[in-house]
């Protein structure tokens, strides 16, 4: 059979009457769609600036006029004053290995110190497990202590190889922890050490090492209660 190419191309491409009610009806139904869409985006535009302005009159949101944001800059600036630290406060960074004594925006004295390693200890026998970390957060000083006496927790025994002793008094050793120690609460302290040679590194099992000079001016500096910002 012959098929004349010339007649197929004759053929008219304009859609059957049924066809172009089909396209109107999808144009119609598009555009009622779009126009839908664009009165819900103007709705939430609208509703969105008042709300925005609503914010503003609650001071949720900064205003734009500029004695306005003056008046808000000086509100936040109070209430920053109002949250710093008042008298003396203790800054502790454990990556740098430093102690700083501030007050205010002043720092009176900066320190070389020997914070946690971070190092894992696991017990053999009992399956117990301890990381050495200096913890983060914010503390206080809850006591101070002259001539502080160090009882090895079990953990210093399983360290050493050694076996945990029965009696409490096989576990104190005097002259351990310096001249002074300031407790932090839960078991951690700043204190002396006896490797000085060490300070500046992360070596401690968890609590803060101080040379004697230093120490001994934060000791005499610091009251009970002072705050401590570690990180």
């Amino acid at each position: 059979m012959t098929i004349s190419y010339h007649r197929l191309s004759e053929i008219s491409t304009d859609p059957p009457p049924r066809r172009r009610v089909h396209k109107v009806l999808i144009v119609a139904g598009a555009t009622v769609w779009l126009t839908f869409f664009l009165l819900q985006g103007l709705g939430w535009l609208i509703a969105s600036r008042a709300e925005s302005t609503t914010e503003i009159a609650e001071g949720k949101l900064l205003p734009t006029d500029p004695e306005k944001l003056r008046s808000a800059n000086e509100a936040l600036q109070r209430k920053i004053k109002n949250l710093a630290p008042k008298g003396p406060y203790i800054v502790i960074d454990t990556a740098g290995n430093r102690v700083f004594l501030r007050q205010g925006e002043a720092t009176l004295r900066e320190m070389v110190a020997s914070c946690g390693s971070g190092n894992v200890l696991e017990d053999p026998v009992g399956g117990r497990r301890w990381i050495f970390d200096t913890p983060r957060g914010e503390f206080k000083i809850h006591s101070k202590v002259t001539n502080p006496i160090w009882i090895k927790p079990d953990w210093a025994f399983i360290e050493e190889g050694e076996s945990i002793p029965a009696k409490s008094s096989e576990r104190a050793e005097p002259g351990m922890m310096g001249d002074y120690a300031l407790g932090m609460g839960r078991g951690y302290f700043i204190h002396g050490t006896m490797y000085k040679r060490l300070l500046g590194r992360n070596v401690s099992h968890g609590c803060v090492r101080l040379g004697d000079d230093d120490l001994k001016h934060l000791y005499e500096k610091t009251p009970l209660g002072t705050r401590v910002m570690i990180f």
